[in-house]
C-alpha cells in the first residue's frame, strides 16, 4: 500500500504565512519575509517617497527643466528596478519548481528541487516534493504487485502443464508401449516413431515448466541462475559465455527477477533469430546499481520492428525502475543492456508476499516417463569457480516458454 500524506495542514500553514510579514521555514528554521510583504513594502516605500515629494518644498517648474526631468526619470527607474529585482528573487524558486515539474519522470526517481526562497514558495516546493515521494512510493508498490501477479500466473501455468499436459503425455507413452508390444512387425516402426515424438513433447513440457518457474533463482540466487541459464542455451551451434561479478550491490527480489527474465528473453532471441554461434552474458556492478549485457555476433536487428519479446523486456524494465537499451553490438550482432538501480536501505518497496492461500513457491515436479523412456538430460548449474567460462552443453535449442520476437 502507498503512503498517504495529509497536505491540508501545509495548505493552512501557507495561508497563515501570507497574513504575517515574518515566517519560519519548516525545513531550515530560518525566518524569511514572504513574497507578498516584499512586494508590498517596496511599493509602499515608493508611495511614501512620492507623498513626501508632494508635501515637501520641492517643486517642479513649468515647463520641466532638464535637471528635474532627469531626477524624475532616475526615481522611476529605481522604483521599476527595485520591483524587478524583488520579483526576480521572489519568483526564482517558482521557476525552479516549474522546470522540475516539466522534467519530472514518475517512472524513475530523480532529484528534487531545493526547498528555498520566500515562505510561500518554500512551502509549495515542499508540498510538491511530498507529492512526488508519495506517487513514486505508490508506483513502486504497484510495480511490485504487477510483477508478483505475473510470476503467480507463470507458476499457475507451470503447475497446469505438469498436472494436465505432462501426465497426459506420460499416459500416452505408456499406451504406445503396450501397442508396440502387440503390434505386428510392419507397424512397430511407426509406433516407435510416435513414441519418440511423444517423448520429445514431454521433454519440451519439462523445459517450459522450468523456464516458467525458475527454481534455481528462488533456491540458489541470481548468480547461479544466470550461470544455469547460460548452460541451458549452450548447444552444438551456440556457445554462451558468462562473466558475473563476484561482488554485486544489494538488489530487491523484483530486480533480480527482472534481470533473470531479461537475460532469458535476450538469449531466447539469440538462439531463435540471430543465427549467431557465440553469445556473452555479463553482469557487472555500477556505482548506483548493476548492468546486464547480453551480446551476440549474429545478424543484428536490421530493419525489423520490435516484437513481443522486446516489448515485454521494456515493460519489465519500467516496472523495476530500470532502463533497457536494445541496439547493434560493436562490429556485428545485437546488444541488450539493462541497467537496474541498487536497493537502498530506505527504499519503500514492499516485500514479495505470497498470494492469499498460496504456499511458498517450490520447484515444479517433473512428470516421470515410462520405464522404457530414456530420461531427459537435466542441465546442472555451472560451477561457481572462475570469473569467465564457457557454459557446458545443455538442452537442445527448443522453443522456450517465454516467446521471443525480434
Amino acid at each position: 500500500m502507498g503512503v498517504v500524506t495529509d497536505i491540508r495542514r501545509r495548505a493552512r500553514a501557507a495561508r497563515l504565512v501570507a497574513a504575517k510579514p515574518w515566517a519560519t521555514s519548516a525545513r531550515s528554521g530560518k525566518k524569511t519575509v514572504s513574497l507578498f510583504w516584499r512586494i508590498f513594502s517596496l511599493n509602499a516605500a515608493g508611495l511614501v517617497m512620492a507623498t513626501a515629494l508632494l508635501l515637501g518644498p520641492v517643486t517642479v517648474s513649468t515647463p520641466v527643466l532638464p535637471g528635474e526631468a532627469l531626477i524624475l526619470l532616475a526615481g522611476l527607474t529605481a522604483l521599476l528596478a527595485g520591483n524587478a529585482v524583488v520579483l526576480r528573487i521572489g519568483l526564482a524558486p517558482l521557476q525552479r519548481l516549474s522546470r522540475a515539474m516539466a522534467t519530472a519522470d514518475l517512472l524513475r526517481p530523480g532529484a528534487r528541487p531545493a526547498v528555498a526562497g520566500p515562505a510561500e514558495a518554500a512551502e509549495l516546493i515542499a508540498t510538491y516534493n511530498t507529492m512526488l515521494d508519495r506517487l513514486q512510493t505508490e508506483r513502486a508498490a504497484g510495480a511490485a504487485r504487477a510483477l508478483q501477479a505475473q510470476e503467480r500466473e507463470r507458476h499457475r501455468i507451470a503447475r497446469e502443464l505438469h498436472d494436465e499436459v505432462g501426465q497426459t503425455l506420460t499416459a500416452v507413452l505408456l499406451q504406445l508401449k503396450r501397442v508396440a508390444d502387440r503390434a505386428p512387425g510392419e507397424l512397430r516402426e511407426e509406433v516407435t516413431q510416435a513414441q519418440e515424438a511423444t517423448r520429445a513433447g514431454l521433454d519440451e513440457i519439462r523445459r517450459i515448466a522450468r523456464r516458467l518457474r525458475p527454481g534455481v533463482l528462488e533456491e540458489l540466487g541470481l548468480t547461479s541462475a544466470l550461470r544455469s541459464l547460460a548452460a541451458e542455451f549452450t548447444h552444438d551451434g551456440l556457445t554462451v559465455r558468462h562473466r558475473i561479478a563476484a561482488e554485486l550491490p544489494p538488489l530487491t527480489a523484483e530486480s533480480e527477477l527482472v534481470i533473470y527474465r531479461v537475460a532469458q528473453e535476450g538469449l531466447t532471441n539469440t538462439a531463435r533469430h540471430s543465427a549467431a554461434d557465440r553469445a556473452e552474458l555479463r553482469l557487472t556492478p555500477l556505482p548506483d546499481g548493476v548492468e546486464l549485457l547480453v551480446r551476440d555476433n549474429g545478424a543484428g536487428l536490421g530493419d525489423a520492428t520490435e516484437g513481443a519479446g522486446i516489448r515485454g523486456m521494456r515493460e519489465r524494465a519500467l516496472l523495476a525502475g530500470a532502463t533497457l537499451h536494445v541496439g547493434p553490438a560493436p562490429g556485428r550482432g545485437t546488444d541488450v543492456r539493462l541497467r537496474v538501480p541498487a536497493h537502498t536501505p530506505d527504499a519503500t518497496r514492499p516485500p514479495r508476499p505470497a498470494a492469499p492461500g498460496e504456499a511458498v513457491a517450490a520447484p515444479v515436479p517433473v512428470p516421470s516417463a515410462p520405464p522404457d523412456a530414456a530420461p531427459a538430460p537435466q542441465t546442472a548449474p555451472a560451477p561457481a569457480a572462475g570469473r569467465e567460462a564457457a557454459a557446458p552443453g545443455g538442452d537442445p535449442p527448443h522453443a522456450p516458454a517465454t516467446p521471443g520476437d525480434r
